[in-house]
Formats: structure tokens, sequence, C-alpha cells
């Protein structure tokens, strides 16, 4: 009798779960953007906008917060989305469901009640790659926000940021590589995939597929002033000086260090 191959393990992997486990800290991004709107405000946001929600993740975690935090989540991946109300927010416990919604639309075009916070995170954005489709983006964020509403954006660049190369993270049972495949210098249109590996030596390849522009900072943060936002302020990632990695702790500032590598929020008040 034949034996039966034994399933490897990149086949039984599910990709979502990969990128939360690997990509997204969900804790400490709603950690900072909770934290600063209320600094900035005075006052707690009750109701955030997540635009390239992908999973909902984010919002899922923002609704766990407080009971009057309320959430919508905006992507145009009806499958993705579909995997979120499955995974993600057939979790949530209690009235919490109830409290957000996923949105399968374009963020250019969606229309939500106004919200306290507008977030596009994991450099979503950067899939416009010209002035006037990210500016006429960058409007429609504004046009979507109470009076004074703030819009909470992340970005990364350095030395490195324009070279192909790969990055290996290690986790308990995968490891996690990010690739950045393919630049252009001449319109910073980049391509980059997410890859794992796994103990038994199988992988799942291009798990995920990004085509954006690398922009610089000044860019935006032109765009958003042209988009209307009174102002930007830029809170660079700090680095622990024993390992040379992240700190994951973010702190306001016009002077950065010409790293590598380097993270940032943007924080954008209408």
């Amino acid at each position: 009798m034949p034996r039966l191959k034994k399933a490897k393990m990149a086949d039984l992997a599910d990709r979502h779960v990969l990128y939360q486990q690997s990509v997204q800290c969900v804790e400490a991004e709603i950690d900072f953007v909770d934290e600063t709107y209320t600094e900035l405000r005075g006052k707690k946001a009750r109701l955030l906008r997540e635009d390239f929600c992908g999973t909902g993740n984010t919002a899922c975690e923002w609704v766990r917060r407080r009971k009057d935090n309320c959430a919508f989540g905006v992507d145009l991946d009806s499958e993705v989305l579909d995997w979120g109300r499955t995974n993600n927010i057939g979790k949530l416990l209690g009235k919490a469901r109830n409290r957000i919604e996923l949105i399968e639309a374009d963020v250019l075009k969606v229309k939500t009640d106004p919200v306290d916070i507008v977030l596009a995170m994991n450099f979503s954005y950067w899939l416009f790659m010209d002035r006037k489709t990210m500016k006429q983006y960058f409007k429609s964020v504004r046009n979507s926000l109470v009076e004074d509403g703030i819009f909470f954006l992340d970005a990364f660049g350095g030395y490195e940021a324009p070279k192909v190369l790969r990055e290996r993270t290690e986790h308990d049972d995968f490891t996690y590589i990010w690739h950045q495949a393919e630049f252009n210098p001449i319109d910073h249109k980049m391509t980059c995939y997410l890859h794992f590996k796994f103990p038994d030596g199988s992988r799942l390849n291009k798990a995920f597929s990004y085509t954006w522009r690398l922009w610089s900072l000044p860019e935006i943060r032109e765009l958003l002033a042209e988009a209307g936002f009174s102002k930007t302020t830029i809170y660079m990632q700090g680095y622990d000086e024993e390992t040379g990695e992240g700190s994951g702790e973010f702190e306001a500032t016009e002077v950065g260090e010409p790293e590598a590598g380097w993270l940032c929020y943007i924080v954008a008040e209408k």
C-alpha cells in the first residue's frame, strides 16, 4: 500500500494569518494613534476609518479598545474582506461586531459618516503613483474627516529603500522574507514581495505582491498641504542601541538621521 505524502507546511499555511503575525502589530499601532489623537485634541476619538484595510485587523483592534469605539474598513478586495469578516470580526466579543463595518469600495470614492480618524498604513497609499491621484486621495480623506479630524499614515525610507534586497525575520514557526525585487530610479516605481519559509523547507513565495512608488517625506507633506491639511508632523521611530533595530517608540521631530532604513508615522491635522 503506497505511503501517503505528508502535507507541506506551506500548503497548510494561511497567508492572511502569516501577514498579520509578521507585518502588523495592531496593538502598538492603535496605542500610537489613540494616544497621539488624545494628546493633540484633548479628548478621545470614537469613529475611525481604516483605508486599504485588507482583513480589517486594525479596525477590529480599535473597536476592542472602548465600548463606544466604532470603525469602518475600506478595501477593494472582496476575498480579503470576506476572510476578515469570518476570522477577525467573527472573533469579536459581544456587541463589538455591530460597531464595525467592512466596505468593498474605492477609497477615492467611498462615502461614510464623517470620522475622527482615517488610517492609511503599511504604505498602502503608495499604490497611487502620480501626484494628481495622490492629491485627489488626500483631498477625499480630508473631506471625510470631522472638523478636528486627523489623518494617520506611515512611510519608510533610507539609503537601502531603493535597493534590490531580501530581509529575513525569524518567527517561532516560519521565516518572513521582505523582498524588494525591482526599482526604477527614473519614476521610483518599485515591486516588492512577501515570502514565507517553513521549518520543513517548504516555501510560500510571493504570498503578497506590491507595485508602488517610493515616495519621499517632502513629497508627501507637500501634497498633504496642497490637499488642505493645516499641519503635518513626522514621528520618527527611535533605535535600540543594543540590537540596532527599531525601538517601536516614535517621537515628533523635524530632523531625522540618514540611516540605511527608517520608519515613521505622518500625522496630518485637518
